[in-house]
């Protein structure tokens, strides 16, 4: 019996270094500027690729570099912090500039490669690199040199033109050549090499950290957060009537020694939590009279002259203030960024059984009052903004447990931030003039986590720019909600569920589109406004445009994208922020799927595995292990049978019978529409959402005139310059 030989990865990392030669940079370059909705170029994925062959071969990783062994510590450092496996690293190059700058070095790099398959007789290689540099060459040249001894050659695709390394075709390499695998990223490269090499997809037990970032994956050292809490409760709070009434009764509870944190993007005083009252600025002026101590963080917001709501919070701070509570007005930002997280945070005295949180899209502000009916709230009905007035769909969860304490780490680490809050002089001085107050008097000392009420594990995610000064708490940034997406997309098989206020940004929209053509059984469904009643400024119609048609060309009639109506068929404002993969991993917070949200604003996300499993079939939609999940399931059909007016979940359980089932009465409805709207309404809400570019036609001379306005002003990129030129977040 002869013994399958062992499999080592060689992978050449000179494409993916921070610091690259020349004409790798400019490349970037090139590619940093390309942004059309078929370019589906970047690292995604190419960690994952290589831990699943190490853990599936298994097998030894070895990175090669043309840079000399001098810098063998940095490179290892900098190939942790972007989380590649553990692996061999084999240094090319005698001196720092001596080929490496001009990207010279192949025949150095053969020669490592060749002492290397003569220090491993038995090792059968997968050769891993990209089509920008020597690796094309070198790599069918070795194949050639040692027939039989490379498994498979893996190519992640830059060049635009279609050259596609002669090297590696058939005919120039000698007969038996190995396999080769080509996509754009590794998330496509990955099912194709798992294919060629044998390599299940399912790889043991499913486990937290399978889903969930771990400390090390968050990216961000300076937090003190934890990378998750288990035991905790998560309830849903869908539609802002059933939010602002569990929030009133519980402020209403709140009492001397009790702590109430609340963080938002705006706050109106007058909006009414019930139909009854309280107001908003009642209930927290309620509480601060009441003896507890009140601490709120507002975005101070930009200029009134551009329309924003800088007064409106002011007016609700001046509330507060004069019962001795403490509003800080933040403009801690990024230039033409925003504070957009929402959270409140009850730390009662009484124990911690009391403790709750609440997280999700929905401020204390005018219109948000909506309900399953979509009517609009009441107390808008009359106002003239359109957007306060028009019904709205919205969602929060409400939390308990230990992870009470980590949102309220969330909100400590703003508040103990010692930059001053504004410091451009036409923020600073009406401030003053208005008397606010500058700084925050310290928290009480932080008391122990709640006790474990539920089943729940809660990552809490983020977004902090990149920023000068520095925030303390996230030097470099954060970028944790993205890369907890990236993760989670990364398992996805069978359906993709998410309810959004935008889904702009073909660099957002190229994360779903690896997805769906690396599983080839996914459905994307995204709810999401309507466009001509959407408050969206023009050069949004070509953000969209261009995501929609990256899924759309990814997925063709597996996506789905759809807006809502109510029944006196007035647009449905959709501001949730939901996704929800295979029921099992969901998410709710107040990011968009758009650039800014990921890396530009402040956000905020609960990402929830629920312990419990739901067992009605399918019991394992994706087939990985990972059953079906309470929370994450239970999110998905009530949204679902909401939109579509079903009363029971038999026709959602299934993904593609879900998919059907949403198709079939979009189209019953849109057709209902197009005859006149004669007959008897068909059941349902949703319709195929027509983006704006279909509507808008974007020639050429328009389209150089709302790019720059779309990049800088309207969807910015928050990352560091790295990041971007590599695509990653």
């Amino acid at each position: 019996m002869v013994e399958a030989p062992a499999l080592g990865v060689v992978y050449d990392i000179d494409g993916v270094l921070r610091i690259a030669p020349l004409y790798r940079q400019w490349g970037r370059l090139r590619v940093l500027m390309s942004r059309g909705p078929r370019d589906r170029r970047s690292l995604l994925g190419m960690q994952r690729l290589l831990r699943t062959v190490a853990a599936g071969g298994p097998a030894d990783v070895f990175f090669l570099t043309t840079l000399p062994p001098a810098l063998s510590r940095p490179l290892l450092r900098a190939l942790r912090h972007d989380h590649y496996p553990p692996g061999t690293l084999l240094t090319a190059g005698r001196a720092l500039f001596s080929g490496w700058l001009v990207g010279a070095g192949l025949a150095r790099k053969r020669a490592v490669l060749d002492r290397l398959a003569v220090e491993h007789p038995d090792t059968s290689w997968v050769l891993v690199g990209d089509d920008a540099g020597h690796d094309p060459q070198l790599f069918a040249e070795f194949a050639r040199d040692h027939p039989g001894r490379v498994a498979a050659i893996a190519m992640r695709r830059l060049v635009d033109v279609d050259r596609v390394v002669r090297h590696l075709r058939p005919d120039a390499v000698a007969t038996g050549a190995p396999p080769l695998v080509e996509a754009p990223n590794g998330e496509e490269l990955l099912p194709r090499l798992r294919a060629v090499l044998g390599l299940s997809a399912v790889s043991g037990a499913p486990a937290i950290e399978d889903w969930f970032l771990t400390a090390e994956e968050r990216g961000n050292p300076a937090t003190r957060l934890r990378p998750w809490t288990e035991g905790n409760a998560v309830r849903l709070r869908v539609h802002g009537s059933a939010y602002y009434a569990a929030l009133a009764a519980r402020l209403a509870g709140t009492g001397a020694g009790d702590l109430v944190l609340v963080a938002g993007w705006r706050g109106d005083g007058d909006q009414a939590l019930g139909d009854r009252g309280p107001t908003v600025a009642e209930a927290l002026a309620g509480t601060a009279r009441r003896g507890a101590r009140l601490a709120v963080l507002l975005w101070r917001s930009h200029l009134e002259a551009f329309g924003y709501h800088v007064a409106r919070n002011r007016r609700l701070a001046a509330d507060l203030l004069a019962v001795g509570a403490e509003v800080l007005l933040d403009q801690r930002i990024r230039a033409l960024g925003s504070h957009h997280q929402k959270l409140v945070v009850v730390r009662r005295d009484t124990g911690a059984d009391d403790d709750v949180a609440y997280v999700g899209g929905i401020d204390l502000v005018l219109g948000a009052r909506d309900d399953i009916v979509h009517r609009g709230d009441p107390q808008s009905a009359a106002d003239a903004d359109e957007y306060t007035r028009s019904p709205r769909h919205d969602a929060m969860v409400e939390l308990r447990g230990p992870v009470v304490r980590d949102l309220e780490e969330v909100f400590r680490e703003r508040w103990e931030d010692p930059t001053p809050l504004a410091r451009l002089p036409w923020h600073v001085l009406p401030d003053l003039v208005h008397r606010l107050p500058r700084r925050g008097t310290p928290l009480p000392e932080p008391v122990p986590d709640p006790a474990p009420a539920g089943r729940c594990a809660v990552q809490v995610l983020r977004t902090y720019p990149r920023r000068r000064p520095p925030y303390p708490f996230a030097p470099r940034g954060e970028r944790s909600i993205a890369r907890g997406l990236i993760k989670a997309l990364g398992r996805a098989e069978r359906l993709v569920y998410i309810e959004d206020q935008y889904l702009w940004s073909a660099d957002v929209a190229r994360v779903f589109a690896a997805a769906l053509r690396r599983a080839p059984r996914l459905h994307l469904i995204a709810v999401v406004p309507r466009p001509e009643h959407d408050d969206r400024p023009g050069p949004a119609v070509l953000g969209q445009g261009e995501a929609l048609a990256m899924v759309h060309e990814a997925g063709g009639p597996r996506v789905q994208v759809l807006d809502v109506e109510n029944d006196e068929q007035r647009p449905v404002y959709v501001h949730a922020k939901v996704c929800v993969i295979d029921d099992v991993w969901a998410t709710v917070g107040s990011n968009n799927f758009n650039t800014r949200s990921w890396t530009h604003d402040s956000e905020l996300v609960a990402a929830v595995l629920d312990e419990e499993r739901d067992g009605r079939a399918p019991a394992d939609p994706a087939g990985l292990g990972d059953g079906a999940r309470g929370l994450a399931r239970r999110l998905r059909l009530e949204l679902m049978r909401e939109h579509l007016d079903l009363p029971d979940d038999t026709d959602l359980l299934d993904p593609d019978q879900a998919a059907r089932t949403v198709r079939a009465r979009a189209a019953a409805l849109d057709a209902w529409h197009a005859d006149g709207a004669q007959r008897p309404r068909p059941p349902g809400r949703l319709r195929r959402h027509v983006p704006g570019h279909e509507q808008v036609r974007l020639t050429l001379r328009r389209r150089w005139l709302i790019d720059p306005a779309y990049r800088t002003v309207l969807d910015p990129d928050g990352r560091p310059l790295g990041a971007r030129l590599r695509r990653i977040y």
